[in-house]
């Protein structure tokens, strides 16, 4: 176990710069006796002395001081570019942005491009998956930062919410619905659903058509939003998802529409997810706020 602290470095170095008990004391903000015992104790902790303290003189470096000095006064500066560090040198540095599989599709590549240009001394990865693994990969500290909806988010986590996201039904054009302006969970209720095959997004839908009172029809689980737009472009459904699609097409090319859902209460935050609350001008707060203007964006309201 280290004995010395850093104060105690800041210490012996304001008195070799003073030349005296008071005024040390006084830059470093402890009174003149506490400051003396410290440094009585500093010097029986090494086994040396330090200074020479005479009644009515300054105090003078012993040649073991003056070497402990200098040594000491440069791990208090390499102390300080280590604190200064997230906020002044990103060199070397790396950022791990997790994201959950449906948003990567739409918000990865200009947020990876934007990431990169302003912190270019920082290696940008990222990590796609589910919500559980994705958690699961926070949790383990092998993700710094995360974009996913509000789900399953472990309660230790900071939360900063973007924007708040309606989900959209998708429909074949020749629909019978395709035509409306929109939709509610009612109006779905009797129709053969395509919904994702992520527990907690079936769940959540589970919960949302049993708060009016009924169960849905799932025709389909997707394993991914690509596959569940295929199959409502297909007429295999109706596919309901947060991470609407841009274009009137399937990725594989049939046409395809989409309506919102109109009940508030399907309404779903996007989140940006923290270990904590990080220090001002850091690596991870600097990229919270890059991250925050690409989702916002994105937006389907902007």
């Amino acid at each position: 176990m280290l004995y010395l602290t850093l104060r105690h470095y800041e210490y012996v170095c304001a008195i070799a710069q003073h030349g005296s008990l008071s005024a040390a004391a006084a830059a470093v903000h402890v009174s003149q006796p506490a400051l003396s015992t410290a440094l009585a104790r500093i010097e029986a902790q090494l086994g040396e002395t330090l200074f020479l303290r005479r009644r009515g003189a300054a105090v003078v470096l012993t040649p073991q001081g003056r070497s402990f000095a200098a040594r000491a006064q440069a791990l208090l500066e390499q102390a300080s570019r280590l604190e200064r560090q997230g906020s002044e040198d990103a060199t070397g540095q790396q950022l791990t942005v997790g994201w959950f599989t449906d948003l990567a599709p739409f918000l990865l590549a200009p947020a990876l491009k934007r990431l990169r240009a302003a912190l270019p001394g920082v290696a940008i990865r990222y990590k796609v998956d589910h919500f559980e693994p994705l958690i699961a990969a926070m949790i383990a500290g092998d993700v710094d930062l995360a974009v996913s909806y509000d789900l399953g988010v472990d309660a230790s986590f900071m939360r900063q919410e973007l924007s708040r996201r309606a989900p959209v039904a998708l429909l074949t054009p020749c629909h019978p619905l395709a035509g409306r302006d929109h939709l509610s969970l009612a109006d779905l209720a009797e129709q053969p659903l395509i919904l994702s095959e992520e527990g907690h997004s079936v769940r959540h839908m589970l919960g949302l058509f049993k708060s009016i009172g009924t169960l849905p029809r799932i025709a389909h689980r997707a394993a991914s939003v690509e596959l569940l737009c295929s199959l409502a472009a297909h007429g295999e459904g109706i596919g309901i998802t947060y991470s609407r699609p841009p274009g009137t097409n399937s990725y594989d090319g049939p046409g395809l529409v989409s309506v919102p859902i109109s009940n508030t209460s399907a309404e779903e935050p996007l989140v940006l997810i923290s270990h904590s609350r990080p220090a001002l001008g850091s690596v991870i707060k600097r990229a919270q706020g890059i991250l925050a203007d690409v989702i916002t964006a994105s937006s389907p309201d902007q």
